[in-house]
């Protein structure tokens, strides 16, 4: 057995709170404000890995500055790079790494998970997740957090402006200009006041379009798969279909999953209003591509609005080909298509909010074990020891999902005080914490080692 490790004493350092309007920790509300300062009524106590080992934390994709200072001040060592990394450079870099930060290109494969040695935590600084295999890492032990909120005003925005100017096919009028032709004409163009906008899915993105597309004078229609109460005037429709045949604009804004996989393709098409717009900046899978330039050229459309697509480069400059999608030149060939290249959410407000809250989330785990809006993990938060509890330890115990495991857990801390506790239990995995009073430095090792062999142990964090 190696040799006791002592206890590191605890610093008054705070951690910055999640940025999230709807989620707040126990941490977080252990503060109060007056008089626009803020005063602490117990002081939280930073928490380390009793090994000492120091953390390590890739960070990929341009991520916030602001992020990678907030991880820098907490005493982290990072690695930052600008570009993504494929499947082959991950395998042979993430061995090192204690956290790793992505956006939306990077893939976190279970080839890449099964390489990643140290892992104990991944942040998605965007609002979706299909880019990490979710179920492997849970089941590695490693939670996974985004931000599902920060970015959804500028992709609303983003959505409005597409619709005026495919209304108006500006972007081909510029488009022109920038050739050296003038063609000034009215035809085709229309006012969206009075028009009808249908929104596919109505969560914080289509909810905020809904009421800027109403302040248009637009008339507006969502679908979705639950019941939801509309904002302002909107009303929901009880199917796809129907949103389809009365809307001028369909603009998408669902989830990569199975069943939305090819959600819009040729019948759904078909459905949709002679002249009609569709407006993509969900993910790119959701549209059969194929079908919708069949629909273009037809005439069946009048446009569409693409940010998103099935493959995308993997860096700035990096050619958006036939190589890449084999139907990419017929696409770009098609008047009045306006092709983005996935800036829904690049705005320097919302990657300011998203660097903010997914590092605020990686930082409350890795000190404090907290799980709270992880996507594919239980979500487990105790309050904070304090600087007034010397000798405490907290146990961050994640363990697969069966029969008899917390009876054996609390036989190896009955010996100890245990001050606090808290378990919960997603699918096939399960996560414990516990407050442990007057641990002594020699009783670490010896507890680490009792919880490791319980038969359900996935990973097993001492922090002190």
């Amino acid at each position: 057995m190696s040799s006791a490790i002592s206890i590191p004493s605890g610093r008054a350092h705070a951690v910055a709170a999640s940025a999230s309007p709807t989620t707040t920790t126990i941490h977080d509300r252990m503060l109060f404000r007056k008089d626009s300062i803020t005063f602490s009524i117990r002081q939280p106590k930073v928490l380390h890995p009793v090994d000492n080992e120091d953390l390590r934390l890739l960070i990929l994709e341009n991520i916030s500055q602001e992020a990678v200072k907030a991880f820098r001040a907490q005493g982290f060592h990072v690695d930052h790079y600008t570009k993504a990394m494929s499947e082959d450079e991950l395998v042979q870099k993430i061995g090192s790494y204690h956290a790793i930060g992505i956006r939306s290109k990077t893939k976190i494969t279970e080839r890449v998970l099964k390489a990643a040695s140290k892992l104990l935590v991944i942040g998605c600084f965007c609002i979706g997740t299909n880019q990490v295999d979710l179920l492997s890492a849970a089941k590695a032990g490693i939670p996974v957090f985004n931000s599902p909120f920060s970015n959804s005003r500028s992709v609303a925005e983003l959505v409005m402006s597409e619709v005026i100017a495919l209304s108006r096919q500006y972007f081909q009028r510029a488009f022109e200009m920038r050739d050296g032709i003038w063609n000034k004409q009215s035809k085709g163009c229309w006012e969206v006041r009075g028009k009808t906008l249908g929104i596919v899915g109505y969560g914080h993105i289509g909810s905020q379009l809904s009421v800027l597309a109403e302040a248009f004078g637009m008339r507006v229609l969502f679908y979705d798969v639950v019941n939801i109460m509309p904002l302002g005037s909107a009303r929901q429709v009880e199917t796809l279909a129907t949103l389809l045949s009365e809307a001028d604009f369909v603009t998408l804004h669902v989830p990569e999953l199975p069943e939305t996989t090819n959600m819009i393709s040729t019948e759904q098409l078909a459905q949709m209003k002679k002249g009609a717009y569709l407006i993509n900046n969900a993910r790119g899978k959701v549209v059969d591509i194929p079908a919708l330039i069949d629909a273009l050229k037809s005439g069946h459309l009048a446009g569409a609005a693409l940010d998103v697509y099935p493959s995308e480069p993997g860096s700035n400059g990096a050619p958006f080909d036939d190589q890449l999608n084999s139907w990419s030149s017929a696409l770009r060939s098609i008047p009045n298509v306006i092709l983005t290249p996935h800036i829904g959410g690049s705005t320097e407000e919302a990657q300011r909010m998203i660097g903010e809250e997914v590092s605020s989330a990686l930082v409350r785990y890795l000190n404090y074990g907290t799980t709270i809006g992880a996507v594919n993990f239980p979500e487990v938060d105790l309050r904070a020891i304090t600087l007034e509890e010397p000798n405490h330890v907290r146990v961050c115990y994640v363990h697969n999902n069966i029969p008899g495991v917390l009876r054996q857990v609390n036989e190896v801390l009955s010996p100890y005080n245990v001050e606090k506790q808290y378990s919960d239990s997603k699918g096939e995995i399960a996560y414990l914490m516990a407050d442990i009073a007057d641990v002594s430095p020699s009783d670490v090792n010896s507890l680490r080692e009792q919880i490791n062999k319980t038969n359900a142990n996935i990973l097993t964090r001492l922090l002190a």
